[in-house]
């Protein structure tokens, strides 16, 4: 992590929303005016030079890239959601903190920034975006559409966070995540609307040249906008079914419909005109802190799934597929990085929003728990099998899909030591086959497993589904001796409101603790993880 305390220093976001604004993004749109008598505002409105920067950066903010930004990644992405979600350990010791978030003890400096970085880079250029634009203006749409996807990762990290009154004070109230969840519902609507009216009547790309998702392709842009509504949906379904069944609803019965294919995959591409160095190959194999996770290793090597080498490098030591466990300590670096497996990215490699392998499992526990759809559980279970091996470029599914035999390994071996360690208990050993016969809480885990195997590398999304759903199990931490905020053998919950929050937006974050519903610890289960 050679850059990490570059990034470590937090920015309130109570100071982002009376509206500072990044410089890249400034320096472009005052270049754009130096002369207002040669551009009218309709001309630029036209053009989108007034929106145009402000949304290319929202879509760098989602995950966030950029010159020098790897660090910054690896402290909102990869000790967050990735590591939480057992996808990768880290491996590297830091001489300003013994214990961190991958031993659940979370680092002041740290837990604060992914809150930091949402407030710059998605919700000021959002309401940029806003303060130059109508309701009904496609550009705005698609913003924000982006700023719930951001949000949305953001809320499910900490539960309350400022967002109805963004932009308003310097002072800014938390909202409950109740709230937010359903602002985000009724903003996707809206959106969505006005990205259907548009496409009906105008097959015209919009914003091509600023737009380095879908190149300005609106009807992509609907797919992916109820996609993920369904996705919205689904995460309170277990808290509020009345509510994700009137939405789940509206996601599929939608005229264009969900995404369906790879070629519907939302990703940040790189282009000749755009580059960025991927952050993820960058932890891994220039700073060479991170390394494939334990669970990963039990499930993938278990299983004999191919996709294992499209998702992780073999190890040096003897060129086959280890991982580590988290919450390990006192560990030589160089030893495991010569002994495990690397993320197996390189620097021109897409950063992933959502794959469409991810729609089907949806509609899998939609059908499942709210009987909507109309195909089977285990026709969407399956095509999301293979679409996820399309999009990864992995071969072999069929034989993969009706694989009734292998199962997770129920030893993990320590690649280093050699030691075996029991972690039978704690894993989800169902076989890849459907079942018919099974019960529902059994289909239920076998969505999860393959699910969260297919998110990779969106550890943020999958620890969500993995606390809201209970699966698919995971190997526990090596120890729970260095947090007192997380019981033994739990799943941590979440992450602790910034320290900046309690210095600069004082009333409000303890107000934000009392819509919490409990304290401000890691151990404190969000609004919609009820089971």
């Amino acid at each position: 992590m050679k850059k990490i305390l570059k990034y470590t220093k937090l920015i309130s976001g109570t100071l982002l929303v009376g509206g500072l604004l990044f410089s890249s993004c400034t320096d472009q749109f005052e270049k754009w005016n130096i002369n207002p008598n040669e551009v009218t505002p309709g001309q630029m409105d036209q053009d989108n030079l007034n929106t145009g920067a402000y949304f290319t950066q929202m879509e760098k903010g989602v995950f966030i890239v950029g010159k020098d930004l790897g660090g910054e990644y690896q402290i909102t992405e990869m000790l967050t959601g990735d590591i939480f979600a057992s996808y990768i350990a880290n491996i590297n010791t830091y001489s300003y903190t013994t214990y961190h978030n991958d031993h659940y003890a979370l680092y002041k400096d740290w837990y604060g920034a992914p809150f930091k970085d949402a407030y710059t880079y998605i919700m000021q250029p959002w309401k940029s975006i806003v303060d130059v634009t109508d309701q009904g203006s496609v550009s705005r749409a698609m913003a924000t559409v982006i700023k719930v996807l951001g949000m949305s990762r953001i809320t499910d990290m900490y539960g309350p966070i400022p967002y109805s009154k963004f932009g308003t004070s310097t002072q800014v109230p938390y909202d409950s995540q109740k709230d937010v969840y359903y602002q985000f519902f009724d903003e996707l609507d809206d959106a969505i609307n006005v990205l259907t009216a548009y496409s009906n009547s105008n097959s015209a790309k919009y914003m091509e040249q600023y737009d380095y998702i879908y190149s300005g392709n609106v009807s992509k842009w609907i797919k992916f906008a109820n996609t993920l509504r369904l996705r919205l949906a689904m995460r309170i379904s277990f808290v509020d079914k009345t509510k994700a069944q009137t939405e789940a609803t509206a996601a599929i019965n939608h005229s264009s419909g969900l995404m369906t294919s790879s070629d519907d995959s939302a990703f940040l591409h790189q282009t000749t005109s755009f580059t960025f160095t991927n952050p993820i190959w960058e932890v891994s194999e220039s700073f060479k802190d991170m390394r494939m996770g334990a669970t990963m290793d039990c499930y993938l090597n278990g299983y004999g799934d191919p996709r294992i080498s499209r998702y992780f490098r073999t190890a040096a030591k003897d060129g086959k597929y280890h991982g580590v466990r988290n919450g390990m300590t006192n560990l030589a670096k160089d030893t495991y990085v010569a002994a495990a497996s690397g993320l197996n990215f390189e620097t021109n490699s897409s950063m992933q929003w959502m794959d469409a392998a991810e729609a089907y499992f949806l509609l899998a526990e939609a059908k499942l728990r709210l009987n909507l759809g109309t195909g089977t559980v285990q026709s969407y279970y399956e095509q999301g099998i293979r679409t996820s091996f399309a999009s990864k470029g992995a071969s072999g599914v069929d034989t993969y899909i009706t694989n009734a035999t292998n199962l997770p390994l129920s030893t993990y071996t320590n690649p280093v030591t050699n030691a075996g360690t029991n972690v039978g208990s704690s894993l989800s050993l169902r076989t890849i086959a459907w079942s018919e016969g099974a019960s529902a809480e059994e289909k239920l885990e076998r969505i999860m497993i393959q699910k969260w195997i297919a998110l990779y590398p969106d550890g943020q999304e999958a620890w969500s589904e993995m606390r809201r759903t209970g699966y698919p199990g995971f190997v526990r931490i090596n120890s729970y001796n260095y947090t007192t905020e997380v019981a033994s053998g739990e799943l941590i919950s979440r992450l602790k409101f910034p320290t900046t929050e309690y210095s600069n937006n004082s009333q409000n974050t303890q107000a934000a603790v009392s819509l919490l519903g409990g304290s401000d610890i890691a151990g404190t289960k969000l609004w919609w993880d009820v089971r």
